[in-house]
């Protein structure tokens, strides 16, 4: 089991990105949470840290202005390959859509797809067999 996971929340909604921070810490105890405002933003997040991206757990909106989460997938799709082994995507959103869901589930680098508002027990089951928590 590794220590725990750097968490990057991409997502441009500051009430979201206050709840998540407080639940993440609530429930995982985890202190220190990066935050990017849109998916550019994060991609240059990784790229600047990529040194410490191993084990990182990145928690990506889909609708945010400048780059959304679709477009973050695409470009991310590119980095090297090392990058993108250290790096488990979850898409949170609050989407309806179908073909959203679908395209968000068919990305082989989308680990899973959560529903908004955030579900973080859910997402401790899923990293709690790689994670001491």
């Amino acid at each position: 089991m590794e220590l725990k996971p750097l968490f990057l929340l991409i997502d441009d909604n500051l009430i979201d990105q206050l709840v998540t921070r407080k639940l993440l810490k609530k429930v995982l105890d985890i202190d220190q949470v990066f935050v990017a405002n849109n998916g550019l933003e994060g991609l240059q997040w990784i790229i600047k840290n990529k040194k410490i991206c191993h084990s990182l757990i990145i928690l990506l909106d889909i609708q945010m202005p400048i780059m959304n989460g679709f477009e973050f997938l695409d470009i991310f799709e590119t980095l090297n390959e090392e990058i993108k082994n250290e790096i488990q995507i979850f898409v949170m959103s609050s989407t309806l859509d179908q073909e959203e869901i679908k395209r968000i589930k068919d990305n082989i680098y989308v680990k899973d797809f959560l529903n908004k508002p955030f579900p973080i027990e859910e997402l401790k089951k899923q990293l709690t067999s790689k994670f001491l928590f």
